[in-house]
């Protein structure tokens, strides 16, 4: 077994068995499937299109969704959650255009959140992790800083806006936008050390269309800016883009 799946494994058993309970309860949520046209790494190398599961679970306390991972709210007061929580990273084949850099593992991202959410339609949040189960000098510190903000718009139909600024170390920038002297003879890049702080700022826009009695069609687009230190990246200039796009639709199934 890799190293990642067994943090995954030990992660998802970790939070579990600190919520037993929540399995008594029941799970309720969405759970569907789509596909996604997005970047194939960081850097905007290339775009391509993914089959995606959409997940947006709760058990009690418990939840698994498709963007925050699995997390256990041990903290749930008054609109107020705090707790741990594990997700995945996905890492980068290094082809194409990228051919010559070396390739980045699948990791996880283990660490705890903050989140205040009076309402059901709205939200600020604050996470923050590690990254775990990468190769020699992949695994940095993470985190990000967000909102979101729902609303009907008539017919049944959900609108959804979030903005998500993203932070890393400089050991976690450099994992996708660093180059160094080997790679730059293999590659033509110019060399490039990557520092931490702000990567980018994430845009979202969302909407929910009712399809049948616990169906519905989940549409989402994303524009992403880098900033700082990645936004200077070499591969960013020579081969990349600052501003990214990402497109997702999804068909999903509720369930109480």
């Amino acid at each position: 077994m890799s190293t990642f799946t067994s943090v995954v494994c030990a992660g998802f058993l970790g939070l579990c068995s600190v919520s037993s309970a929540a399995w008594a309860q029941g799970i309720s949520g969405d759970v569907g499937a789509g596909l996604s046209y997005q970047p194939h790494d960081p850097t905007g190398s290339r775009y391509e299109t993914r089959p995606v599961p959409y997940l947006d679970l709760d058990w009690g306390d418990v939840s698994l969704s498709t963007d925050d991972g699995l997390t256990w709210s041990a903290l749930n007061t008054h609109g107020l959650t705090a707790g741990p929580y594990i997700n995945y990273l996905s890492g980068r084949t290094s082809n194409g255009a990228l051919q010559g850099l070396r390739n980045v593992s699948d990791m996880a991202e283990v660490g705890g959140f903050v989140q205040y959410a009076p309402a059901d339609f709205w939200r600020v949040y604050a996470q923050l992790g590690q990254a775990v189960g990468g190769g020699h000098s992949q695994s940095g510190t993470l985190g990000k800083l967000g909102g979101e903000l729902g609303y009907p718009l008539g017919g049944g139909i959900i609108g959804s806006t979030g903005l998500v600024a993203h932070f890393a170390d400089a050991r976690q920038a450099n994992t996708f936008f660093g180059v160094d002297n080997n790679e730059a003879a293999a590659t033509g890049f110019r060399p490039y050390n990557a520092g931490g702080g702000l990567q980018n700022v994430t845009l979202s826009q969302s909407f929910a269309f009712p399809l049948a009695p616990h169906w519905a069609l989940l549409t989402s687009a994303s524009w992403v800016h880098l900033v700082g230190s990645v936004a200077n990246s070499s591969i960013v200039r020579q081969a990349g883009e600052v501003n990214q796009g990402q497109v997702q639709t999804a068909i999903s199934y509720t369930f109480d």
